[in-house]
């Protein structure tokens, strides 16, 4: 991998000069700004530095990174409490246990927020109609039942599994009310589902001393640049002090990707090859906020492995406050999924953090696995880009995609 910096005026005229230099499939690893030195540095212009990054060799699978617009959220918090107080007019108990801190909010905006999804739902509601014809059965068919169907077929279309899918139908019909229109059936399996998810939950700091972070998952989902990106938010942006550790010692090409990484951030890293040495950088890194830990990727069915991974998250207990993060990848087959959390719940609580939502067009496994395993989800990645191309876990974002909208 070649690692250089260029400087310029704009952040745009430096990334063309890493371009002319390293080629069109240069990779952005990190922007800062540059203080001018000099007795006259106040009356210049200031300059921005940019790392850029280029494997030598790439494979031929590799394909160009495409620029997309970062997703934004497709609904805030308030709009959140909307929908809870619209679903209350048919479950006014879900709504009262949910409020949050936003205050009140006007009932009407979860329809002018919901319009897109809304539109597309009408839409294909009104099909039928046009088609079916004058049988007497189908002229019986409600507009909710019809709704309830299309839900169905939507959410089994992005992969939420049929279980799933048939028990949020079911919560729906046992609150449903004759002659109800679909709008609120929308707006209540819209906040039930966003209920279902939970709140996002980010890292923070420990209440005292050092945090560990341990992301641990199986090979190739991206646990190294997601540690990368996680790291410049902290560092970068937040001002924190990490440190960064490796336990993958069977790949080379992964510990000296995470010692640029370690490099470009100019913090610590250090490879660790036992639990000794971990109790031992628990130590010396005692002062920092955070020491985050590359672990190994091992098949799940390995139990040798899984024994020795089992004993180096525990090597910390009791020494220092620490999370554990399992990285998946939204690509993997869900029974994949299943087997992979189920053997990592077998040795700690952790949080989820899914990768390559970019490389998918179903997001139905989060909610699955989200159920299965109950556990909270916290970042998502869609990208190569470090530090971009990652942020919290966005339910209402998903949510609209689960029902049929494009997650805008």
């Amino acid at each position: 991998m070649i690692i250089k910096k260029f400087q310029g005026k704009t952040e745009a005229e430096a990334v063309e000069s890493a371009k002319k230099e390293l080629g069109s499939n240069v990779v952005i690893m990190n922007v800062r700004n540059m203080k001018r030195k000099g007795m006259f540095s106040f009356l210049k212009p200031q300059l921005i530095e940019v790392t850029a990054a280029l494997e030598e060799e790439p494979s031929q699978s590799a394909a160009p990174q495409k620029e997309e617009a970062r997703p934004q959220p497709f609904i805030d918090s308030i709009v959140h409490k909307a929908a809870m107080e619209t679903a209350a007019f048919v479950d006014g108990n879900i709504a009262r246990d949910q409020q949050t801190e936003n205050g009140r909010a006007d009932s009407s905006a979860i329809e002018e927020k919901l319009d897109t999804l809304h539109t597309l739902l009408e839409q294909q509601l009104q099909k039928p109609d046009e088609m079916r014809g004058d049988t007497p059965e189908e002229d019986k068919e409600s507009e909710v039942e019809r709704f309830m169907k299309l839900l169905y077929n939507t959410m089994l279309a992005n992969e939420v599994s049929e279980q799933n899918a048939n028990q949020i139908i079911d919560e729906i019909e046992k609150i449903s009310k004759p002659n109800m229109p679909f709008d609120y059936a929308l707006a209540n399996i819209y906040q039930k589902m966003i209920l279902k998810f939970g709140k996002p939950v980010e890292i923070i700091p420990a209440e005292k001393g050092t945090k560990v972070i341990f992301f641990v998952g199986p090979t190739g989902v991206g646990k190294t640049t997601t540690i990368a990106k996680i790291a410049s938010k902290f560092s970068v942006e937040g001002g924190r002090k990490i440190a960064l550790l490796t336990a993958d010692t069977y790949r080379i090409a992964a510990a000296e990707q995470l010692r640029t990484y370690a490099n470009i951030l100019e913090v610590p890293f250090r490879v660790i090859y036992s639990t000794e040495e971990m109790e031992q950088a628990l130590k010396d890194f005692r002062n920092f906020d955070f020491i985050m830990v590359d672990t190994a990727g091992h098949s799940h069915q390995n139990e040798a492995q899984g024994d020795a991974m089992n004993s180096f998250i525990h090597s910390v207990d009791g020494m220092a406050e620490k999370e554990v993060f399992l990285v998946l990848s939204a690509t993997t087959k869900y029974r994949d999924l299943v087997s992979i959390a189920d053997v990592y719940s077998a040795m700690t609580d952790y949080k989820l953090i899914f990768t390559k939502l970019d490389e998918t067009t179903t997001v139905g496994s989060l909610l699955n696995l989200k159920l299965h395993t109950g556990a909270s989800l916290s970042y998502v990645t869609y990208g190569q880009n470090v530090p971009d191309d990652i942020e919290i876990f966005n339910p209402q974002k998903t949510v609209k995609q689960l029902l049929g909208g494009k997650g805008n």
